[in-house]
């Protein structure tokens, strides 16, 4: 099992990154997705989950309105496009398979990820 992601980088305030991770060795398909992302010195939190077949999807307060998540089962892969990116976003940020759809609010929590990818840096200049 394999989660890539690809698509970090550095970025001005106002600027937009969209985050990519392709995902092998399990039927992707089958599979919730969620992105997750870790500042320094904080714990790991929830930014947005999309069902396996897309359609629905859950963002954080922090995303609404800014982060679109969205998937290509075809592909194998999930995306998490950010806009209007800010300073407090900068953070390693991880996607995560989730077998289960019916977990309603543990969702968001990432003890219900069976598998993760390594992560890559997203750092917002002032």
């Amino acid at each position: 099992v394999q989660l890539v992601e690809s698509g970090g980088g550095l970025v001005q305030t106002g600027g937009s990154l969209r985050l990519s991770c392709a995902a092998s060795g399990f039927t992707f398909s089958h599979f919730d997705m969620g992105w997750f992302r870790q500042a320094p010195g904080s714990e790991r939190e929830f930014v947005s989950r999309i069902t396996w077949g897309g359609a629905y999807t859950y963002y954080a307060d922090s995303a609404k309105g800014r982060f679109t998540i969205s998937r290509d089962n075809a592909k194998n892969t999930v995306y998490l496009q950010m806009n209007s990116l800010k300073p407090e976003d900068t953070a390693v940020y991880f996607c995560a398979a989730d077998s289960s759809s019916y977990r309603g609010s543990r969702s968001k929590s990432e003890s219900v990820y069976e598998y993760w990818g390594q992560g890559t840096q997203v750092t917002v200049s002032s």
